[in-house]
Order: structure tokens, then sequence, then C-alpha cells
């Protein structure tokens, strides 16, 4: 018998993993965990108002609003991933993590992430049919359309976040049970695998690479047509309003690939800055999603404003 399978049967196997939570912090829990917590009460509260506002206003029953639901729906769940267990170990002191609880964190990140990908691809193809193509699109954009692309953005998100975790945890772990992370996702925890990982990297790498890069390509070249017939506009008041709603999306689009960019595609940034840019895209990103769309936004205002029984003026 080789060594390498005596070593295999002599491991135990893993049952639980112990996060060690974000790097250089330690004797700031308390202020940590009062940030995290006012962010994730401003992330569910400014999401939670953003549905009720678009639910209850008739004339923001548009695909533009649609999709705007979709990502607040995608902004509660992605928020509440890894921010109420970051909260119960800044809390009780207590960083172990069952591994059903680690198998749900590495399943829904990947599944809420590659739907925000391409949810971010799909609300800039329908800024692009309503810029470019304006007569056409009620059309193009009807319900139906809208219904099958948002559906197939959570089933197709869901088969590749299945796949990735199902290879994930069917690698042998049988110690050290430490995730070098504040939350379980595949690179950290593939580390601790007592087999060579190196296949299931790779996969996963391709797969994660390339869904964001191919979303990121696209939404860049509908921008390149959109700003073309932006600057071929006669009146400046259209201009304003189509770059307005553009200028809210990329904002969106910025927050949420420039950290994601960064942290996979620079292997030697240091572990601190490296967490900072996870926790920007994580945490703080689903919690400026509503306020940017609503800091120009004279609809979703009118709506927030009859939400709260306020007056509003005549459309």
């Amino acid at each position: 018998m080789t060594p390498s399978h005596m070593e295999m049967e002599n491991c135990t196997a893993v049952f639980e993993f112990i996060l060690l939570g974000i790097p250089n912090t330690k004797g700031h829990e308390t202020i940590l965990f009062i940030v995290f917590l006012v962010l994730y009460l401003c992330t569910l509260l400014g999401n939670l108002i953003i549905l009720s506002a678009i639910f209850s206003d008739s004339r923001l029953h548009t695909p533009m609003y649609f999709f705007l639901c979709n990502l607040s729906v995608l902004d509660l769940g992605f928020a509440s991933i890894s921010t109420p267990k970051l909260l119960v170990d800044l809390w009780a002191k207590s960083r172990t993590i069952s591994l059903g609880g680690c198998i749900s964190q590495v399943f829904f990140y990947q599944f809420l992430g590659c739907t925000e990908e391409l949810l971010c691809l799909i609300m800039a193809f329908d800024r692009f049919v309503a810029i470019c193509h304006p007569l056409h699109y009620l059309i193009i954009m009807n319900w139906k359309v809208c219904a099958i692309l948002a559906a197939g953005t959570w089933v197709t998100s869901s088969f590749q976040a299945t796949i990735l975790t199902s290879l994930t945890f069917t690698l042998p772990y049988c110690g050290p049970n430490v995730v070098d992370y504040y939350f379980c996702d595949i690179f950290p925890v593939t580390k601790l695998a007592c087999t060579d990982t190196y296949v299931i990297e790779t996969m996963s790498f391709a797969n994660i690479g390339m869904v964001p890069m191919t979303c990121f390509l696209l939404i860049l070249l509908s921008y390149v047509r959109i700003v073309y017939s932006i600057l071929k506009m006669n009146s400046a008041e259209g201009r304003s309003k189509a770059a307005s709603t553009c200028a809210s999306h990329l904002t969106v689009v910025t927050l949420f690939f420039g950290p994601c960019a960064l942290v996979y595609t620079q292997p030697q940034l240091s572990k601190v800055v490296a967490t900072a840019l996870q926790i920007s895209a994580d945490v703080v990103a689903p919690m400026l999603n509503p306020v940017i769309y609503t800091l120009k936004n004279k609809d979703v205002k009118r709506a927030l404003r009859k939400l709260k029984g306020g007056q509003t003026t005549a459309c």
C-alpha cells in the first residue's frame, strides 16, 4: 500500500470548519460588529423600500424596473450570505461553521454572483433596446421576453453553482480545517483538501472567470452603441434622461465587477486589500445600489413619496 493511500485511510473526515475572519482586526470586534450591523440593516431596509415602491406604483411596472426588482432581491440575498455569520463571529467570538453551513455559503455565493453578472448584462441589453430602438422597445422587451430572460439567469446560475459546489465538496477533507477567509469560498476551502486540487481549481477559475469576463465585454459593447445613439439625439432633455439611467446602471456594474476583477486577476494583492475589496462587493455594493437608482430617478422618487403618503405630481 502506498503512503498516500495509507494517509487517506488514516485521515479523519472534517465536519466543521473554522473561519479566520477579517485579517488584522483583533481587538476591534465591537466596532466592526456595529459597522457591519448598520450596513446590513441599511441594505435590508433600502432594498425592501425599493421593492415596495415599485410594486405599489403601476407606472413603474416596466421592464427596467422589473429587472431592478430582481437586482434588489439579489442584493438582499448577497448581503445575507456572509454578513449574519460574520456578525455572530464578531459578537460571540466563535468562528466555527458546520460543513452544511460552509456548503451553503459556497453554493449561494456562486449562485447569486453568477445571477447578478447575467442580470447586469440583461439590464444593459434593456437600455440598449430602449435607447437604440425606442420604436420597437415594447415589442422586443415584452413581458414574456422579460420573464424568460429573468428566469434564465436564475436557472442557469443554479446549474453552475450546483456543479461547482458539488465538485468542491466531493474532495476529501481530513484536516486542517481552518479557512483563511471570513466566509467559505471555493478557493480558500479547496486549499484544505487532502488531495490534488489542480483540476477543480482550474475548472472553477475557468467558470468563475469566463462568465463575468464575457458579461463585462458584452456590456461594454452595448454601451459603446448606446453612447453613439445618445450623441446623435437632437433633444437635450432626451440625452440627459438617457445618460442618467445609463449612469446608474454603469455605476452598479463598476461596483460589482471592479472588486471581483481585482481579487481574481491580481493574486499578488495582500490579504488585507483583497478582503477589503471583497467586502466592498459583498456588503457595501448591495447597500449602495438602492441609493444609486434613486438619487436622480424622478419616477422612483415619486413612487417613494406615494409610498409614504406624500403628495405626487401628475405624470
